[in-house]
């Protein structure tokens, strides 16, 4: 009895797996065709863009003799941006990340 309740969920199984290809494959054909190259974004005529950010090193901090620094006392990062680095640029007025900056954002 035991031998055919594997054999009929054996078969569920692949029954399921069977339909589940079909249907991902009829999905499949419905979806537009991958980019062509030559409709692949090219590179601007300047060259390649350039961005960079200049990081420094935090200090280390230093334990008394005989004791050891727990990781609560330590810096969450082991870098800080450096004190000429130049942050993003925004309009007066926009929201950043959080809107267009449009009607209703002041």
């Amino acid at each position: 009895m035991a031998s055919v309740a594997f054999v009929v969920v054996g078969l569920v199984l692949v029954g399921g797996l069977i339909f589940a290809f079909r249907l991902g494959f009829k999905i499949r054909r419905r979806e537009p065709a991958p980019p062509q190259p030559h409709e692949q974004p090219r590179m601007p005529a300047s060259g390649p863009t350039h961005e960079s950010r200049s990081r420094e090193p935090n200090e280390m901090p230093r334990a008394a003799d005989g004791e050891r620094l727990t990781p609560h006392e330590l810096r969450p990062t082991g870098s800080r941006d450096s004190s000429d680095a130049v942050g993003p640029r925004r309009d007066r007025g926009t929201g950043g990340s959080f809107g267009s900056g449009g009607p209703g954002a002041r």
